[in-house]
């Protein structure tokens, strides 16, 4: 899924015009149409701040939306910083490592 196909999925899960989440964000209808549309230029693509806020808006997961974006979330950025050699492991495993790998942490996570 693309972040303006799942901007629009979310808004109409809300029940809101784009008229209606535009002046909600503080931004144009035209822009949501293009974000909706997957028609902005390379400039005007969301920041950060701006996903933020639609995350707020949407009452969505952030992450999802920066990662649709094509934005690391913070919490995540630092986490590669400190183990980089670890994410380009699981960057190079197949699907079913990877979610054998999840599982186990999240077994150990339960567990503590």
């Amino acid at each position: 899924m693309q972040f303006g196909e799942r901007i629009r999925e979310l808004r109409l899960e809300k029940q809101l015009t784009q008229r209606e989440l535009a002046d909600r964000l503080g931004v144009s209808v035209t822009y949501i149409s293009k974000v909706e549309n997957e028609k902005l230029h390379f400039g005007d693509y969301p920041s950060e701040k701006f996903i933020h806020k639609v995350a707020e808006v949407l009452e969505t997961d952030e992450d999802e939306l920066l990662l649709l974006a094509d934005k690391v979330p913070a919490d995540i950025r630092q986490r590669i910083r400190e183990k980089p050699e670890a994410f380009r492991i699981l960057a190079k495993a197949d699907d079913k490592t990877l979610e054998k790998a999840v599982k186990i942490v999240e077994k150990k996570r339960t567990a503590q």
